[in-house]
């Protein structure tokens, strides 16, 4: 650059627009370490925990995290569930702590594995978040949920790996590192504390601990519960859905002192005696993953699908017909948000799952299917959780399943309050930034400071991110120029429409006089507002339709969408759909429109009148989307779809 050029220069291209160039203040990315290393907004330092010279632990203060997190200006609409309004009446009981703002300290563990080829790498991640924060926000990944922590796992042989003792010593272990850890919160628990606040005001604050998101195995070492047994209820081993009294801390303490021989208290109320317990009954939270979509739908339903095609049909002919099912997934089209397996998934993904078993196994278990998904979903949980107790018993007459004394399944029937209480939620989504991709970016060499590292400079660069917006800092916004398109015909060829000059003839009076040129996009994406939206911040959603002429070099790729015809109508109603929904599956059935001599029937809408990209699903007859005669309108493709389509 020369000495008298101007570090931001301004400059117009060709056709007079105007853009500037900005050179950077970093010289390479060891300038760009350094800045972020001397950074102290966001910083939290990590310590260290060692029990016994074997178990070493990585931990960060969760109140300075939740602290940083109530400051955070994007969490400023806050809310709370039935658990932080019952406790906030506890609070203003004391004069002391009366008036005090309370927060909700959630907390979630789930042990992931980030790579099996290079030796089974295995971490055990805590993270924590605040119960004020709205889902919306948390699911956006705006920092809400935050890792606090690396546990230890313990390691022995296959031998001794159910051992009773192994158990009680995972046990013991994870409740002591989670006393050490959670320490500093504590006194803060009793005595308020006054912290800035996201709206620039100090308040005194209360914490209090939350619901602890969970799979069952881990619901099991945080309630001291035996295997097989409810951590939530007192329902008895051999019959679960036959219900029983929800745990309770005081329950558990007369038991203990009652003086119960430790056999007993295994055996007939499935409780480890020696263990100090806390009242985590009520605060154990499913993981959605780990319960509904791996446990009752993969683990449960699917297998007992091949269980009983196995039993009808024999082995071979059994397995002909789940290839069959396979084969049927394949080809189902992607769309956003769903993933798409073409190679084969061995049948084990939702998308279509429903459609491709019809025809080869008794209604009654494509309707249990369908109430699982509808209960995911969550419609009317009570009224759909009975049908899927009703379809289900299909599996045990047929002699595929002996009994329904599934904790997954049972876990069912505890969702109702958990929603009410504000609970529920998925790990998975955190495991990605937060563990893999700091795993996957380190030189797999002593991986875990690495990534401890890592994690500590992405919270940096987003607490940095917040100043330099309150800063008013804007982003750049890149656009791409398209090639302009003169004629009515270039158009026609574009498109693949050849008599598409008839589709657009109108009376030459009636044109707007238009001197430019025609542009064709291959794909639009869509930012509106969706109050129904839980996903995404102040309800914005954000959608792609595509109709490319060649979708990754194989064949052309063509959106679906809803169009509304008829606005006063709730619906599908209003969306000019002749045919019904199935009896069975409750999907709406849809066929092409044709005309009488067969050919497809082409017209032009209003831009305006796209309702909401839509997932077709084939009535499977054929291999090609092209050949099918009829299809099915996927409504549980996402929750917008399942409104509109239920």
């Amino acid at each position: 650059m020369a000495d008298n050029e101007d570090p931001e220069s301004e400059f117009t291209n060709a056709s007079g627009c105007y853009y500037c160039t900005y050179h950077s203040l970093l010289n390479d990315h060891k300038d760009l370490h350094k800045v972020i290393d001397t950074t102290q907004l966001g910083n939290v330092p990590w310590q260290c925990l060692s029990m016994d010279k074997e178990y070493e632990v990585w931990y960060r203060d969760p109140c300075v995290m939740a602290h940083n997190m109530l400051a955070n200006p994007t969490y400023k609409d806050f809310m709370s569930g039935d658990l932080a309004w019952q406790q906030a009446d506890e609070i203003s009981k004391d004069p002391n702590t009366h008036g005090s703002m309370f927060i909700l300290i959630i907390l979630g563990s789930d042990k992931t594995t980030v790579s099996v080829g290079m030796g089974n790498n295995e971490y055990y991640p805590l993270y924590a978040s605040i119960g004020n924060v709205h889902n919306n926000v948390r699911h956006a990944h705006c920092n809400a949920l935050i890792i606090i922590g690396f546990l230890s796992i313990p390691k022995t042989n296959r031998k001794h790996a159910h051992d009773d003792s192994f158990h009680l010593l995972c046990c013991q272990l994870f409740h002591c590192l989670l006393s050490t850890i959670l320490s500093t919160l504590k006194p803060v628990m009793t005595e308020y504390k006054v912290l800035h606040c996201a709206d620039g005001h100090f308040r005194r604050i209360i914490f209090g601990l939350g619901h602890y998101i969970a799979n069952y195995e881990e619901q099991l070492v945080l309630s001291c519960t035996i295997k097989n047994w409810c951590p939530k209820c007192l329902a008895s081993l051999g019959d679960l859905d036959g219900g029983g009294l929800l745990c309770c801390q005081e329950h558990t303490d007369i038991l203990i002192h009652e003086n119960i021989h430790s056999d007993t208290l295994w055996h007939e109320y499935g409780i480890i005696s020696v263990l100090i317990m806390t009242d985590i009954h009520k605060l154990i939270s499913f993981d959605l993953l780990h319960q509904l979509v791996k446990g009752a739908f993969k683990d449960h339903l699917v297998d007992w699908v091949v269980k009983y095609l196995r039993l009808k049909h024999g082995t071979k002919r059994g397995d002909e017909i789940m290839s069959d099912i396979d084969h049927r997934i394949t080809v189902v089209v992607p769309f956003a948000g769903l993933w798409q397996f073409p190679d084969g998934c061995g049948f084990k993904q939702w998308t279509g799952f429903i459609l491709a078993i019809e025809g080869h196994v008794p209604q009654d278990m494509v309707c249990t299917f369908c109430a699982l998904l509808e209960f995911s979903s969550l419609g009317q949980l009570n009224d759909v959780l009975a049908l899927f107790h009703h379809y289900r018993q299909i599996f045990e007459t047929t002699g595929t399943v002996p009994h329904f004394s599934l904790p997954c399944q049972h876990s069912m029937t505890h969702y109702v309050d958990m929603i009410r209480l504000k609970m529920g939620k998925c790990l998975q989504c955190k495991h990605i930034k937060a563990v893999k991709e700091p795993w996957w970016w380190s030189n797999k060499h002593n991986t875990l400071g690495q990534m401890l590292l890592t994690n500590q400079c992405l919270d940096k660069l987003a607490a940095s991110h917040l100043d330099f917006t309150a800063m008013g800092c804007s982003s750049v916004l890149y656009y791409q120029e398209l090639w302009p398109l003169s004629t009515v015909p270039e158009l026609a060829d574009e498109v693949n429409i050849p008599h598409l000059r008839h589709l657009i003839y109108v009376p030459a009076t009636s044109c707007p006089q238009h001197d430019g040129g025609l542009y064709v996009f291959n794909s639009a994406a869509a930012m509106f507002y969706a109050p129904s939206d839980p996903s995404n911040i102040g309800s914005m959603r954000r959608e792609q339709i595509r109709t490319c002429p060649l979708w990754q070099n194989i064949s052309a790729h063509n959106g679906c969408v809803f169009v509304n015809i008829n606005p006063d109508l709730e619906g599908m109603k209003g969306l000019e759909v002749d045919d019904c929904a199935d009896e069975d599956t409750g999907m709406w059935i849809v066929h092409p429109s044709v005309h009488d001599n067969g050919t497809p029937n082409f017209t032009i809408i209003h831009i305006e009148t796209v309702y909401h990209a839509v997932h077709l699903i084939p009535v499977y007859a054929f291999n090609s989307y092209d050949a099918f005669q009829s299809f099915c309108v996927n409504k549980y493709a996402d929750h917008h779809a399942f409104e509109i389509a239920s």
